[in-house]
């Protein structure tokens, strides 16, 4: 067949058309797909990295500014978790290693995290002048309300450690409906003693401001071995450009008064007291866990874990929160993990059919697993 007949039929001439045009379609579709993948890869990386350095936030409060750092979007039916940090850290140094755990990730994912630095604590800080009136602990506490009425949060979950756990114990006394529960770290809620008062004037003039915080944030057992955790936070406290700012706020937790916390005048929420063993607060937490409502209060000690048991042992302390959250009603049991899935069948007397507990939980790490309830309806749980 001649090129001028080809031409004079029609149809094979169109038919030839077409199949190079398909042949054109299918050479240039993959390019564009993979183009379409990686531009979603890049926002999802992005997104992720925004997620994980979390929103910063300079709150104004009835006694000042507060810089606050928000994870995740805001808007959830679920309480945010907010976190205040102790004396000598920053939100950053108290809570990084704890959130960004990887068995962590199913809380982060599905709750908005806020961590909350006291004023002039935060990294970057410039130094407060001299004769500065640096807020009291109370003043504290009513600043966190503000953060709340900031975000719009309709409830939240607290979390704090040292200082920061009198603080969020303050101001869920003050809120009891907004607080649907509560992880106090090394809390100590007595006012300072004289013998306490008289034990640091003596420190005052035989150490240096970074030894007495240090002194504060570890047991006596961490700082004779002087372990990596000890230097690496001396080291950041002594060269702090805020070290000022660090000792009001060292002084305004010195000053706290009293909680006078009772079973008559206690925390109208579920508690979870944790501290490290040979911790510089475990008297003090031992204490106070006396003093709540064993109905709706859980005591963990956890062995090998120091005076920062956030930062020690945080496989431990994540699978003792998730249990605590899912307590709340909060989190699938299918989430849980080897703590609360190997005590299913003991545990389920310890919540009522709407996720209520009706009895008070001790979580000891140094327990026995087999252990029956004891008659004050305490149960020991191994972690």
């Amino acid at each position: 067949m001649s090129f001028r007949e080809f031409n004079m039929t029609g149809h094979p001439e169109r038919l030839i058309m077409t199949t190079e045009m398909h042949e054109v379609s299918v050479t240039e579709d993959k390019p564009l797909l993979t183009s379409q993948q990686d531009t979603a890869k890049e926002a999802e990386i992005a997104a992720r990295i925004l997620l994980d350095q979390g929103k910063e936030h300079e709150i104004e409060t009835p006694h000042g500014l507060l810089h606050v750092t928000l994870h995740g979007t805001g808007i959830t039916r679920r309480p945010a978790i907010l976190t205040f940090h102790d004396v000598g850290t920053d939100s950053k140094s108290c809570f990084t290693t704890f959130f960004k755990f990887h068995e962590m990730e199913e809380i982060v994912k599905n709750f908005t995290v806020v961590h909350i630095d006291a004023p002039g604590q935060e990294e970057g800080a410039a130094p407060y002048p001299a004769g500065y009136q640096y807020a009291s602990m109370d003043q504290l506490a009513e600043m966190i309300k503000s953060v709340v009425q900031y975000f719009n949060f309709r409830s939240v979950i607290g979390v704090g450690v040292g200082a920061g756990a009198y603080v969020m114990a303050k101001f869920t006394m003050d809120n009891p409906h907004t607080v649907e529960g509560l992880v106090l770290i090394n809390i100590d809620p007595n006012a300072r003693g004289w013998m306490e008062w008289a034990a640091q004037k003596i420190s005052l003039l035989a150490s240096c401001l970074a030894e007495q915080l240090i002194c504060h944030l570890f047991s006596q057992k961490e700082i004779t071995g002087n372990t990596d955790l000890v230097q690496s936070h001396r080291e950041r406290i002594s060269n702090a450009p805020n070290l000022v700012n660090m000792e009001l706020f060292w002084k305004s937790f010195n000053s706290r008064r009293d909680l006078n916390i009772d079973r008559n005048n206690t925390l109208k929420c579920p508690v979870m007291l944790v501290v490290g063993d040979h911790a510089p607060y475990e008297e003090a937490v031992v204490e106070c866990n006396c003093k709540l409502d064993p109905t709706s209060t859980s005591f963990l000690k956890m062995a090998d874990a120091g005076g920062m048991p956030q930062l020690n042992q945080p496989s431990k302390l994540t699978e003792a929160f998730k249990y605590f959250i899912q307590g709340m009603g909060y989190m699938a049991s299918s989430c849980m993990t080897r703590l609360s899935r190997s005590r299913t069948t003991s545990l389920s007397s310890s919540y009522s059919i709407d996720g209520s507990r009706s009895r008070s939980r001790t979580l000891s790490q140094g327990s026995q697993d087999n252990l029956p309830p004891s008659p004050s309806n305490t149960m020991e749980v191994s972690c």
